[in-house]
């Protein structure tokens, strides 16, 4: 206790209280039955019998004392275990939320590579099988072949047909041309007829 602490105990009262009442009364009691003359046994054997029980009183309370300091020290080592065993279970439910997590991040990447992988499934289940299909490409190819041939006899056969047209303008203009000159030659012809058949006929010649 501080020394501010017993003053005020003092100035309450003189003999203080709990322990250090005690032990004033004890050293009170010693110093009346030291300085006692004898003369009054009784008073004497009162007073040591008051000392004798304080002081069993303050042998008990330093027995209390001392119980409840190794009680003290007790449960002070027993929190210090808990603390100790605490800190521990700490330690193992942080490493278990880490893993936990850890666990929880390699969960979330494996469903979505089962989502990826059941998007692909049904994707390829939708697609003929490889067999089917190159069976099918292998049509394609021969029928653009095929196709590509058609187109190559059609444009011979256009060309073959242009030309075959070319040379029937051509013939029809020649045609046209000498029908204009046969037509031409038979107009003049007939414009000389004309001209023969109005014309005078000559007077007889005198005698």
């Amino acid at each position: 206790m501080s020394d501010e602490v017993i003053r005020r105990r003092l100035l309450i009262d003189g003999d203080g209280t709990g322990d250090d009442r005690r032990l004033n009364v004890i050293l009170k009691n010693l110093t009346k039955w030291a300085h006692s003359t004898g003369t009054e046994p009784n008073d004497n054997q009162i007073v040591l019998d008051r000392t004798l029980w304080q002081l069993g009183l303050c042998e008990f309370s330093v027995k209390r004392s001392k119980i409840l300091r190794k009680t003290s020290t007790k449960q002070l080592r027993k929190y210090s275990q808990i603390q100790e065993k605490l800190e521990m279970e700490i330690t193992k439910t942080k490493d278990s939320i880490e893993e936990s997590k850890n666990n929880l991040k390699q969960a979330k990447i494996w469903k979505q590579n089962h989502v990826m992988y059941d998007l692909l499934a049904n994707t390829i289940v939708g697609h003929p099988a490889r067999k089917e299909t190159n069976k099918m490409l292998n049509n394609l190819q021969t029928e653009l072949k095929n196709l590509k041939e058609q187109s190559k006899s059609l444009e011979m056969k256009l060309d073959l047909r242009k030309k075959q047209f070319h040379v029937l303008v051509t013939s029809a203009n020649q045609l046209r041309a000498m029908l204009e000159e046969v037509e031409n030659e038979d107009s003049n012809m007939n414009m000389s007829l004309i001209d023969i058949t109005n014309s005078p006929e000559p007077e007889p010649m005198s005698e």
